[in-house]
């Protein structure tokens, strides 16, 4: 045998062990058993509803994914280097290989693989996280326009079922299967901001959305003038408020205090003044909010968005 056969042979146990360990690492990276709280959040800030966890999840699992094959390519490209460089005792061209059939499938079927799995689990999450409940405890709407926010809270302050049994025409844009939602009897109150707006206990820009901790809410999202994004950065998602067509979503806030909201939506000039607030407090302390905004007059509704004929208002037909 000669010597270049030799050192191609006593190499061959070496390659086998580097792609065992490289097997291994991959499978321990992404067939772990380990809950969304065992990995680092990435960058992403801590949750704050019940429906957050699941994002964050979904964002850890896609980093460990890119990790295992971002660890693999440089297992091999590593390898190849150290095993295949040249030498001055091996000056000859390694074998070259052309139409290789296995090969050619594998790096064709494994990204299809893996694009496969990526978007099988984002559509499992975006299904869950946008499907709507029958009967929420609240609804807000919030409605965007250059350059602030305002809220409608649908609420039925006197207890009346008997009151507010016509939905209001500022409440137009909202969709037959939402209005048919609504508490009986809700007259509610609103908050309208302007972009200089402060919380009056932090004093962060913007007008403040006041949610109920435990307790599970929609938001329907309306627009007046052009299209803005509704995100609140913890709870880990944002939805487009667009003209003429009503988004919305559902979240139950677990954790009280005070938390930064903006448009996530180029809409212009002062885009980046449209800030606000969510401040999460007990279900007492979100009741006493709402008469406090009667008590202000702030009763019934600020407009939601802009006139639609009927057909394009119920034009969605998705099933709550």
């Amino acid at each position: 045998m000669s010597p270049n056969g030799s050192d191609r042979s006593s190499r061959r146990p070496m390659r086998r062990k580097l792609l065992q360990v490289l097997t291994v690492g991959v499978v321990l990276a992404t067939a772990s058993g380990c809950t969304y709280e065992d990995f680092p959040r990435l960058g992403m800030p801590t949750p704050v509803t019940e429906e957050a966890p699941r994002i964050l999840s979904l964002w850890q699992g896609s980093w460990a994914a890119a990790l295992a094959t971002g660890v693999l390519v440089w297992g091999l490209i590593i390898w190849s280097v150290i095993f295949h460089r040249r030498s001055r005792t091996k000056v000859e061209v390694p074998p070259q290989t052309r139409y290789n059939m296995p090969i050619e499938a594998l790096y064709t079927v494994v990204p299809l693989i893996i694009v496969s799995v990526l978007f099988y689990f984002t559509a499992r999450d975006e299904s869950k996280l946008l499907s709507l409940s029958e009967k929420p405890a609240h609804t807000v709407n919030v409605v965007g326009y250059q350059w602030s926010w305002g809220f409608n809270y649908i609420e039925n302050l006197d207890g009346d079922a008997t009151t507010g049994a016509e939905v209001p025409k500022e409440l137009d844009a909202v969709p037959d299967k939402f209005q048919k939602q609504f508490p009986e009897g809700a007259e509610g109150v609103y908050d309208a901001g302007i972009p200089g707006t402060r919380n009056p206990q932090t004093g962060n820009p913007g007008p403040t959305l006041w949610l109920p901790k435990g307790e599970k809410v929609r938001f329907i999202l309306t627009s007046r003038d052009v299209i803005h994004s509704f995100w609140v950065v913890p709870f880990l998602m944002k939805q487009d408020v667009i003209p003429g067509h009503t988004n919305s979503f559902e979240v139950t806030p677990n954790r009280e205090g005070t938390f930064m909201g903006k448009c996530a939506e180029l809409c212009g000039v002062d885009h980046s003044r449209m800030l606000f607030n969510v401040k999460v407090v007990s279900p007492e302390r979100y009741q006493q909010h709402l008469k406090e905004l009667a008590e202000k007059g702030q009763t019934g509704f600020i407009p939601s968005g802009i006139e639609q004929t009927d057909p394009a208002r119920n034009a969605e037909k998705n099933k709550l």
